[in-house]
């Protein structure tokens, strides 16, 4: 990628992070600025994008448990949002067609439903790096929205099979051969190690599933997600994810950027496409209701229907196959377009302040949620006068030595389900909860809770707990940790009583407990 190209992207993703704006929103904004001003693409800016999303529908499957797709919530909610979407959005799009609106007038009623079945898809990119950001992919509503998209991507090859009427090859059927060859996968895994072999072997995994599949006659994309999936359950499945994090995030700004060079805007554009920004907002109602009627926990259908209140990248390969069908007019590819680049710009935006949204919409949000066969938090904090927020390394560190000094009387939460039972199993006093839920904080008695430890990397994370602390009237010591110094002195200023420089403070710890070593080696000598 050029230089100017590079600068350009930089200076734009650096002007949103300014305005606290994620900075996908610049990036946006940087391809539809250079389109605008007569830029042409780089030959190799679509190669560019396409490698990020595969390595990130790669990471996806990493994270994924296989089991949470069967849960009525995620393949029910995706296949009945999709189905009542099409049909709400055609009369939705036919009520303004009635009204005389540009390029709507003339559309019978299939073009009307394939607009709105372009519609219907939420947007796996934005999504996923929205919850990665938050690093919320294995909380429930994580997991909820990412197991839609899933069941959204396989509705994609469904579609792509009859709208092209390319069938999948015979040989398909050997790929059910992987299952049974997962064992090799994992092998090459192990024996990669921990330096620059295992993000070399990640990618190229990433991009083996994509050309098998695609040799098959498959979606490329949905190799690279089914390869992640046979990794899933690996031991140095995180490890790999990690390791790939920042490659993925830098070629997906190749993604934003050429969503920018799909089309540029006429006036006459502006009426339809301020229609389909509009509906929006009801495609995310209607996902809230039915995850509701699926029995789905509040605070679960309030943020997973936020999260997903967006149109995909996909809706443009709709379009662009209903234009060359001569289904629609070529301009819709264009409104479609600027439709998806709005809807990234709404959700990167008010998802910031999701968590402090339910905070205050919660007695609404309840009166919606249908009752829960059992209560999502049951353990109360008897004893606790500590509690440390997020059991990772730093975590379960700072669990160990304190239990060693104060006893019964320190208590770890944990949001993964499964890692919160792994330390269980270990001895230590840790309950599955998410702090960043009003609900866990309202069904606690805090009073005798001294000291608050949140124990995760994230600053958005630890701000929004400290939010809903407070708003829980908690009166006791908030600490924290951060990695940078300025991220320190944030945190301070928002109110957390101490913040802990991960990088510098462990240093110092390190060569405490080293020089303990010393003290004991003199004993001995003596």
């Amino acid at each position: 990628m050029d230089f100017i190209w590079i600068l350009i992207a930089f200076a734009c993703g650096f002007a949103a992070k300014q305005l606290n704006l994620p900075p996908l929103v610049g990036y946006l904004l940087a391809g539809f600025g250079m389109h605008w001003f007569g830029v042409q693409p780089l030959d190799n800016l679509q190669a560019l994008a396409d490698l990020g999303i595969t390595l990130m529908l790669f990471t996806i499957g990493l994270k994924i448990n296989f089991k949470s797709l069967f849960k009525p919530t995620v393949w029910a909610g995706a296949s009945l949002h999709m189905l009542s979407w099409v049909i709400v959005g055609a009369i939705l799009l036919k009520g303004f067609a009635l009204l005389g609106l540009e390029y709507l007038a003339d559309l019978d009623w299939p073009a009307l439903a394939l607009i709105a079945f372009a519609l219907s898809f939420s947007s796996t990119v934005c999504v996923v790096k929205l919850l990665e950001e938050k690093n919320e992919m294995k909380n429930r509503h994580g997991k909820l929205a990412v197991g839609i998209l899933v069941m959204q991507d396989i509705v994609a090859v469904v579609f792509l099979v009859i709208a092209t009427g390319k069938i999948p090859s015979i040989y398909a059927l050997g790929l059910i051969a992987l299952f049974p060859a997962k064992w090799i996968l994992d092998r090459i895994i192990e024996k990669a190690g921990h330096g620059e072999l295992l993000p070399l072997v990640g990618i190229a995994l990433a991009l083996g599933g994509y050309e098998l599949f695609n040799l098959v006659n498959l979606k490329g994309d949905l190799g690279a997600l089914v390869f992640g999936l046979l990794l899933s359950q690996h031991k140095k499945g995180a490890e790999l994810a990690k390791s790939l994090y920042t490659f993925k995030d830098l070629f997906l700004i190749g993604f934003f950027l050429s969503i920018g060079f799909t089309a540029l805007p006429t006036l006459d554009m502006v009426l339809p496409l301020a229609a389909i920004s509009f509906i929006l907002i009801i495609k995310g109602v209607i996902l809230f209701h039915i995850l509701a009627a699926l029995r789905a926990p509040g605070r679960s259908m309030f943020l997973g229907s936020m999260i997903l209140t967006n149109y995909s990248e996909f809706g443009l390969i709709v379009a662009a196959l209903c234009v060359s069908n001569q289904w629609i007019a070529k301009e819709w590819l264009v409104i479609i377009a600027l439709g998806v680049s709005i809807s990234f710009i709404f959700t990167s935006i008010f998802y910031n302040y999701a968590h402090t949204a339910y905070a205050y919409m919660r007695a609404w949000v309840k009166y919606f949620e249908r009752p829960q066969p059992v209560p999502e938090y049951q353990e109360q904090l008897k004893h606790a006068e500590v509690l440390i927020i997020g059991m990772g390394r730093v975590g379960r560190s700072s669990y160990d030595i304190l239990h060693a000094r104060l006893g019964d009387k320190v208590w770890g939460v944990e949001s993964d389900a499964t890692k919160a039972l792994r330390h269980r199993e270990l001895g230590r006093h840790v309950i599955i909860g998410d702090a960043e839920d009003a609900d866990f904080w309202e069904t606690r008695e805090l009073k005798h809770i001294k000291l608050v430890m949140l124990a995760m990397p994230s600053v958005t994370d630890i701000r929004d707990i400290t939010t809903q602390l407070k708003l829980s009237h908690y009166q006791g010591h908030i600490a924290a940790i951060a990695r940078y110094e300025d991220e320190r002195q944030s945190l301070i200023e928002f109110g957390v009583d101490n913040v802990f420089n991960y990088y510098v403070e462990a240093g110092t710890g390190f060569a405490e407990e080293s020089l303990q070593l010393l003290g004991s080696s003199a004993q001995v000598a003596s």
